[in-house]
Parts: C-alpha cells; sequence; structure tokens
C-alpha cells in the first residue's frame, strides 16, 4: 500500500509543478518563505472559510471551501517538494509509521 501510495503521489507532484511551471509560477526561482508563506495563507482561508459556516467554494462549488483551501495546502506542498526534489512522499509515510509510536497526546501536550 504505501509503495502506491507514493508512486501515485509522486506522480501527481510532477504533474502539480509542471502545472505551477507552465503558468508561470517557476519562471523565476522561488524562495523557500515564500513558498511557506503561501501554504499559510491557504491554511488561513481554509480557517475563514470554516469561521462563516464553509460554504461551498466559489471555483469548486462541489467541495466546501475549507476542502478547497486545504486541498490548496496539499498542493502548494507537492509544489514546493517537486522543486525542491524532497521525498515528501516518503516522509509522509515514515512520520505516519513513527506517531504510531507516540505516546497519547505526545505525552500529554494540550494541543
Amino acid at each position: 500500500m504505501n509503495d502506491t501510495f507514493i508512486s501515485s503521489f509522486n506522480k501527481l507532484a510532477s504533474e502539480i509543478h509542471t502545472v505551477a511551471c507552465s503558468k508561470g509560477w517557476w519562471d523565476e526561482e522561488r524562495n523557500n518563505g515564500e513558498l511557506i508563506a503561501l501554504i499559510h495563507s491557504e491554511a488561513s482561508e481554509a480557517l475563514e472559510a470554516l469561521r462563516h459556516g464553509n460554504p461551498p467554494d466559489d471555483k469548486i462549488p462541489e467541495f466546501s471551501g475549507a476542502e478547497a483551501e486545504l486541498a490548496d495546502v496539499i498542493i502548494r506542498c507537492m509544489d514546493m517538494a517537486q522543486a525542491r526534489g524532497w521525498r515528501l512522499a516518503e516522509a509522509i509515510v515514515t512520520k505516519n509509521e513513527m506517531n504510531k509510536t507516540r505516546a497519547y497526546k505526545h505525552g500529554n501536550k494540550e494541543f
């Protein structure tokens, strides 16, 4: 299962990055700070959608605003990872396996 996820994820990440390049977003090198800020902005837009009752998204109305904005978070992460040559899919699988070994609430953290 993990191999299928990794393969599918990496194929989609490649497509996402190709689309971003074709739309001019990589005509010049982008710095990591800018890319992380854009990921933050998409998460903030998901929060705003929830604060407003999570109505249908204005561009893809078959999905809620939160769904669409969280999809944008993942798309931006995949684009950045692809551009940087990072193994994000593999890191997700490995991090999930590590999380299985953590204590309840990671040792009683509040959040």
